[in-house]
């Protein structure tokens, strides 16, 4: 791209945002055309302003920074978004990428980091910090969980009521070795070795609910 970089900057910290646009205003790369305090107030800015990069805290009061960069995406908006937070946990880090934001800083990285983001974010690519690196990556190696099948549920539904084996396959009118089976089926896939622990897996996935299934 040619002439500087049109900066949008979102934070709803007044001190956060003076001393951004005192760090770009310095720099005949970069034009700040202007703050927002949450994500309502950007979405209206930037459709006035038409700012090449969207400097985005995640956290506001009103509209947080997800939903912003969301609606952004949706829009079809042509700025960039690049996230600059405090924080880095999968909570935010996830549903932010996944919205559609561009990169993901925070707000302890370097100034040459920052401006070299900014640039980079303006020409379509992708920058981490390097712990939200290191969570996205974990993420992708990690296997993905395999759903238990209909019968794996009903023969564990079985069990958290206290089943026994041989009760389980009279009730679905099965053998007792394949209730087994199941089971096996069921720990392998919950990563457990017993009942006990696959019946307090599948309430924490929220697989099995106290009085439901």
């Amino acid at each position: 791209m040619t002439g500087p970089v049109r900066l949008l900057i979102v934070d709803d910290h007044p001190v956060v945002r003076d001393g951004l646009r005192g760090m770009f205003t310095g720099d005949p790369g970069f034009e700040v055309v202007g703050e927002a305090a949450d994500g309502a107030e950007a979405l209206a800015l930037v459709a006035t302003m038409r700012p090449d990069v969207v400097l985005m805290d995640l956290r506001m009061p009103g509209m947080d920074g997800v939903t912003a960069i969301g609606r952004l995406a949706r829009s079809g908006s042509s700025p960039r978004v690049l996230v600059l937070t405090t924080y880095d946990t999968d909570a935010d880090v996830l549903p932010a990428i996944e919205a559609g934001a561009t990169g993901y800083l925070l707000k302890d990285a370097p100034r040459e980091d920052l401006v070299r983001a900014v640039q980079a974010a303006a020409r379509g690519e992708s920058v981490l910090a390097p712990s939200v690196a290191g969570r996205l990556m974990g993420r992708l190696r990690a296997p993905a969980e395999e759903p238990l099948s209909q019968r794996e549920l009903e023969v564990l539904t079985l069990v958290a009521r206290g089943a026994s084996n041989r009760d389980a396959a009279a009730r679905l009118f099965i053998s007792e070795a394949t209730v087994k089976t199941h089971l096996l089926h069921v720990y392998a896939k919950l990563g457990v070795n017993d009942r006990a622990a696959a019946v307090a897996t599948a309430y924490d996935r929220g697989l099995l609910t106290p009085g439901g299934r």
